[in-house]
């Protein structure tokens, strides 16, 4: 026994630096091609601007670059703009946006994932970065370095506050978005809804603990991905979201689990059934969620507090965090989620979710399109003009 334990210490310690070798690698890499463009970028910008030089120089130096470099890839014309929007936007890090691949490693490892060693012995260091604090240019440097050159396009194209843009680099990291995704999570402004829900976790976790699992939890949570007809159930709505679990894991955050939809509890010879049960990898603890049709009202919460106190005493391993319960309804009364919350002894958040109902497929084929309608209007005042046109000449 004692040799297949030392085995699979053995194994997971191959693994666990293979995988360090490859974020390394991964990181090393896109540092020296950001590293690059911002270079590129900086080169044309000043020729441009001591020569006077237009526009019209990048077309020719896409062309010439192909010819001369055909091996490298990257270097379209647009790629070319891209680079010079880059440095344009990071100028004033010219001083310290060449750093050492090995002090990146090092530094970025701490921004990719929250350590529950760390969160169990109390450190600070865990906690997420506020934008107040993002004006050090180290940590600038960690998180530009950090982010891939797609998610840097839509963030300069589409982040327009320098504050607002580092928050989502932070978050692409920590999540592993891909470009699609940041353009959605951008588009539904979830920097504004990260980290609101209304809660009581400050009474009933420890500090450090309660703050990582406020930053969990969003308010509000937008649907776009169901097909509900503008009347629908709760269990239709749960249905919804499991058909689309992919993407409801997407709009929950990085870190749930699905453990199961109606999971059943027996309880003193009855039998409870949970809406959505999740564990969260990074908080370490069982997630309730309950969907409500409607406005908060405050026996939910006395229900919710039911449902994880008996996860904890059912499910919950000793080593695991308290249960978290998330109350998702279509409106709550601020001051009412205060007072149902307030002596409540589990931790429970409470937001409002929206949904952005998108057709059916065979729906949208047999509508017309935007082409299909402009043109059924130019030939209708087509026809009026000629009709007025005959009744003039008369």
């Amino acid at each position: 026994m004692n040799d297949l334990v030392q085995y699979k210490n053995l194994l997971d310690g191959i693994k666990l630096r293979v995988r360090q070798g490859q974020l390394r690698a991964n990181i090393s890499a896109n540092a020296e091609m950001l590293t690059t463009y911002w270079d590129v970028g900086k080169m044309i910008h000043e020729r441009q601007k001591l020569e006077g030089w237009g526009s019209s120089v990048i077309p020719r130096l896409a062309i010439d670059l192909k010819n001369e470099l055909s091996e490298v890839k990257g270097f379209s014309e647009r790629n070319l703009n891209n680079m010079i929007s880059f440095y344009q936007e990071y100028s004033f890090l010219s001083l310290i946006l060449q750093p050492t691949v090995a002090k990146l490693e090092t530094s970025t490892e701490s921004i990719l994932q929250l350590s529950v060693a760390k969160l169990e012995s109390g450190s600070k260091s865990i906690l997420p970065t506020p934008l107040a604090k993002l004006g050090n240019g180290d940590f600038k440097q960690k998180l530009l370095l950090s982010t891939k050159w797609a998610n840097h396009i839509i963030l300069i194209q589409k982040v327009k506050d320098i504050q607002t843009r580092y928050w989502y680099m932070q978050q692409c990291i920590n999540n592993g978005w891909s470009r699609d995704t940041l353009a959605a999570q951008i588009k539904s402004k979830l920097h504004e809804r990260q980290g609101k829900s209304a809660t009581n976790f400050e009474f009933t976790l420890p500090p450090l603990q309660s703050e990582l699992a406020k930053e969990m939890l969003k308010d509000p949570y937008i649907f776009d991905f169901t097909t509900l007809a503008t009347e629908f159930t709760e269990r239709e709505l749960e249905l919804q979201l499991v058909k689309y679990l992919e993407k409801f894991l997407v709009e929950l955050g990085a870190g749930f689990a699905f453990v199961g939809r109606q999971y059943k509890l027996e309880i003193s010879d009855k039998d409870f059934y949970i809406d959505l049960l999740f564990y969260h990898l990074k908080m370490r603890c069982f997630v309730v969620i309950e969907l409500k049709k409607g406005d908060f009202i405050p026996e939910y919460a006395g229900k919710m507090n039911f449902y994880c106190s008996a996860v904890d005493d059912i499910l919950k391993h000793p080593d695991d965090k308290p249960t978290i319960g998330l109350i998702l309804c279509q409106g709550k009364d601020k001051l009412f989620a205060e007072y149902s919350l307030k002596d409540i002894n589990k931790p429970i958040g409470i937001s409002e979710y929206e949904l952005t109902r998108i057709l059916p497929d065979d729906l949208k084929s047999s509508l017309p399109s935007i082409e299909e309608i402009e043109e059924e209007m130019e030939n209708k005042i087509t026809m009026v003009k000629e009709e007025m046109a005959k009744y003039g000449n008369k």
